[in-house]
């Protein structure tokens, strides 16, 4: 087979090991501020130094250590269940993988975007409408294969986003991925809808789908309700990683190798509340690093600087750690469609493609995911198809080699009209619908507007085609029910 196997590595292994005791340093010597007394608790019993007044945990090198062993030795059980998760932005593994090229990697949409830059080229907040918009879009593309919400209703009140957001996810794909969740309530709600979706509580601890997170503030913080987040699900067995999002120049080190000690140190600090909370906890670890813009101060998605600390990251995550997981990939800081963002997102892609991710994710993103865009939602689908593609390879056998056919053909002959060339055509090329492959005047008489206008007619078809109903109404009456609990018992606490 003609294909790329080996992933690229910008780490040696004696300096994987240099980051992860860094890393091991930095929670031993500094710590993480937790704001929560129950995370606290749970630490202290599990052996951690902790100190209740300044709220900071402190772990041992040797506990930490012996954490990453539990985890990697759970990774390497051929039978674990689940196997895998999709995850707000891309997939989780939870099972080892060869640390490799995957041809077959996934493509997330989603990301709770707030706001909309719709196809009249307005940028507003985004509405239910929009909401169900962007649903039926992703779920209609081919590429995308799990899905959050591309954007989040803001008429809705925040403290029932996520669980609005939620039963609307379910009610329109099968393509379900990650959810946002903001408190330990709306891992509650999510999670019974989720059991509504899989046919109960044991089929979704085989098949996760819907599950929150809990995030670090870098740096080295994990607040109350992130802490409660990660506690709960790590409770009911449900799969989880503390993710982290440290920026080089503002919440980190401006070093890249200090971007990523103290993005591992953050995610460690998770592994260890989770095996505190549940020493059978389904645990990973995440990062996901960058270098501030130091001109804005803005956290980038997409700069030169940050390519090869995503590839670096990946490596430490798969290859170190041994948790092959997705990215946060094909994303851009412009904030229109056009060859800043093609060329930010094909970028954020290939190189974590390149160094061994899983999958990539969340598309459809503009303005370093605080907006959302159908018409670039189909451009990074079109972009993620060509990925495929260039990770694909081709096989070389008797068959492709076709010496026989160049014998038929003869010097100066054509192989257009060759039953051999039909026979292979749609498996070895790709056809699309907005890249322009046309001489100078065929390309004059098309209409203006190139592939961005394509785009946007194809964002504005699929986004009013009507669906196949996803759920049984019996399923949709109960996930009606347990949003309305969830009305009265926000409105009952004074929160919507």
């Amino acid at each position: 087979m003609g294909k790329l196997v080996e992933p690229i590595r910008y780490l040696s292994g004696s300096e994987m090991q240099d980051i992860h005791e860094a890393a091991l340093q930095i929670l031993d010597e500094v710590g993480m501020q937790i704001d929560s007394d129950e995370a606290l608790q749970y630490l202290e019993h599990f052996g951690c130094r902790v100190d209740y007044d300044t709220h900071r945990a402190r772990f041992s090198p040797d506990q930490v250590q012996a954490a990453v062993d539990r985890m990697r030795h759970a990774y390497a059980d051929p039978g674990r269940v689940p196997q895998r998760m999709s995850v707000r932005y891309s997939e989780i593994y939870f099972t080892t993988l060869p640390h490799r090229i995957h041809p077959d990697f996934s493509a997330n949409a989603g990301g709770f975007s707030v706001f909309i830059y719709d196809l009249d080229g307005r940028r507003r907040p985004a509405n239910m409408d929009d909401a169900r918009a962007a649903l039926r879009l992703a779920d209609a593309l081919e590429n995308i294969t799990f899905m959050g919400l591309p954007c989040s209703a803001q008429e809705i009140p925040s403290p029932m986003r996520p669980v609005v957001m939620a039963a609307e996810l379910v009610k329109h794909t099968r393509k379900l991925g990650g959810i946002e969740t903001f408190d330990r309530l709306d891992a509650q709600w999510i999670t019974h809808i989720a059991e509504v979706v899989s046919g109960g509580s044991e089929a979704l601890r085989r098949n996760p789908v819907l599950v929150g997170y809990s995030e670090a503030r870098s740096p080295l913080c994990l607040d109350r309700n992130m802490a409660e987040i990660l506690i709960d699900y790590a409770r009911a067995g449900l799969p989880q990683s503390l993710d982290t999002m440290p920026a080089g120049g503002t919440t980190a080190p401006m070093t890249a190798a200090g971007v990523l000690a103290l993005g591992i140190a953050e995610s460690l600090g998770g592994l260890m509340l989770g095996y505190a909370v549940n020493p059978d906890a389904i645990m990973s670890i995440d990062v996901c690093p960058t270098k501030a813009d130091m001109l804005s101060g803005l956290y980038s998605y997409a700069s030169p600087e940050r390519m090869p600390l995503l590839a670096a990251n990946v490596q430490m995550i798969g290859e170190f750690y041994g948790c092959p997981s997705g990215t946060h990939g094909g994303k851009t800081d412009a904030c229109t469609p056009g060859f800043q963002a093609g060329m930010e997102k094909i970028a954020s892609m290939l190189f974590p493609l390149l160094a061994g991710s899983v999958g990539i994710g969340t598309m459809g993103h503009l303005e370093n995911a605080m907006t959302y865009s159908p018409q670039q939602l189909v451009i990074d689908n079109e972009l993620a198809g060509s990925v495929h593609t260039m990770l694909t390879g081709f096989e070389v056998t008797k068959e492709t080699l076709a010496v026989d056919v160049i014998k038929e053909v003869l010097p100066g002959g054509t192989f257009l009209d060759h039953e051999h060339t039909l026979q292979h055509l749609r498996k070895e090329m790709r056809p699309s619908k907005l890249y322009q492959r046309l001489n100078w005047a065929a390309a004059v008489a098309q209409p203006r507007g190139g592939l961005e206008e394509k785009a946007r007619q194809i964002a504005a078809d699929l986004m009013h085609q009507k669906r196949d109903p996803v759920l049984t109404s019996e399923q949709e009456r109960a996930i009606d029910e347990i949003v309305a609990e969830a009305w009265a018992r926000r409105r009952e606490l004074g929160q919507v």
